[in-house]
């Protein structure tokens, strides 16, 4: 590290005004406190901070999202390893083939988005912001694995340009990015993220995998199995219509985004941040809450018009994107609302939309993501009136006094 420490002092000038490299100050500048703490210090007007800053917050985020990346690795190769009818299951192809399929998509988001982010701070003078290293690993994580890479990159590309930089960049979106990517996906492209065909690779890769469908293939989803639904009982069933237990569903070995479908790793990611601090205990556990309450309102006046209202409790949290909204997206300290009050108040509304978006709303089996980009937009009144609440209160009691 010494040694690095030496290269880039000796290099830097280069990149200073003068320097034969200054149009790449920013991004000399994001590189190198990327890898070193800076060693300026303010001359006035401070205030207190600790060792936390924001490029280690996301790097925890990031690491506390390395546990749905790899199961994700896994269930894309066990599905595809199920839809083509095998009988063995070997762990480090498996791992193969879905590593295969998700490198590229990564690295087309973190490319887009990080290009446009260093041309947009170069341009502004300013320094590059860390905010896309969470954003970037969270595109491909919530988007079927088969979107084509083109429209990754085009969705990414009106995020990062029309959610962010338009408003000035990190911490001044308000909007989620990677949810607004998925929105974007979502309503351009409506073939391309719903259907059975998205969900679950068909085509082996790299010699991988190669394969044909079995007789009676299909990738639905549950949550797709279930707006499609006729009768009064559900029949969830995995990809060869093998009955799915709820063991399945709590692990994650089911059709679904590349890393929303194990509430386990979810779980474990939440254990992360709140350990460290990063996320919100109290957006969480009140959108878990929330969603929990709808989902037993809409069990108990369960309809088979509404066949997601058929759904128990505890099946509605786990399926589909919810507990990944509730502890990687609702949780999104720009876009939350900031006051403890109201972040109980912003995560239930997030949990009790989202199951009621999903449940009454057959043509559309996940609501996870509007709720959240719903409530980023009410965060701020939220806080608003938490405040205001606050301040009445406060007059009140001063004025009792007086």
């Amino acid at each position: 590290m010494k040694s690095l420490r030496k290269y880039l002092d000796r290099i830097k000038p280069n990149f200073e005004p003068g320097g034969k490299l200054q149009s790449f100050h920013s991004v000399f500048d994001g590189f190198e406190t990327f890898l070193f703490t800076p060693s300026t210090t303010s001359r006035s007007g401070v205030n207190i901070h600790d060792s936390l800053d924001s490029k280690r917050m996301m790097i925890i985020v990031v690491i506390a999202l390395i546990p749905c990346l790899l199961f994700g690795m896994y269930n894309t190769g066990y599905q595809h390893w199920l839809a083509i009818g095998a009988s063995e299951f070997p762990f480090w192809q498996l791992m193969l083939y879905g590593f295969c399929k998700v490198f590229w998509r990564i690295v087309v988001a973190y490319a887009v988005g990080l290009g446009i982010e260093f041309c947009v701070a170069q341009w502004r003078k300013e320094e590059i912001q860390e905010g896309f290293l969470v954003s970037g690993i969270l595109i491909p994580l919530i988007c079927p694995i088969e979107t084509p890479l083109w429209m990754i990159a085009v969705a990414t590309a009106f995020s990062v340009i029309f959610v962010k930089e338009v408003f000035g960049g990190t911490g001044y979106n308000i909007f989620n990015v990677a949810l607004v990517t998925r929105a974007f996906l979502f309503f351009a492209y409506p073939s391309h993220m719903s259907g059975d065909g998205v969900f679950v690779p068909l085509k082996g890769t790299l010699g991988i995998g190669d394969g044909t469908a079995v007789d009676g293939f299909s990738g639905a989803t549950p949550l797709g199995q279930v707006a499609t639904n006729v009768g009064n009982t559900l029949h969830l069933t995995n990809v060869v219509g093998e009955p799915l237990t709820y063991w399945d569903m709590f692990l994650g070995l089911i059709p679904g985004s590349f890393g929303e479908t194990s509430t386990l790793c979810i779980l474990i990611g939440a254990a992360i941040l709140l350990l460290t601090g990063i996320a919100s205990w109290r957006i969480i556990l009140s959108v878990f809450a929330g969603g929990f309450l709808m989902g037993l309102v809409a069990h108990t006046f369960a309809t088979p018009s509404y066949p997601a209202s058929m759904l128990t409790a505890a099946e509605q949290l786990t399926l589909g994107g919810f507990a990944f909204a509730a502890v990687f997206m609702a949780t999104d300290p720009v876009t939350a609302a900031r006051t403890n009050t109201g972040k109980y108040i912003y995560g239930f509304l997030v949990g009790v939309i989202a199951i009621l978006i999903r449940t009454y709303n057959n043509g559309y089996p996940e609501g996870a993501m509007l709720a959240v980009l719903l409530m980023n937009a009410f965060a701020p009144l939220i806080d608003y009136c938490v405040v205001q609440s606050n301040m009445r209160r406060r007059m009140r009691r001063l004025n009792a006094k007086a």
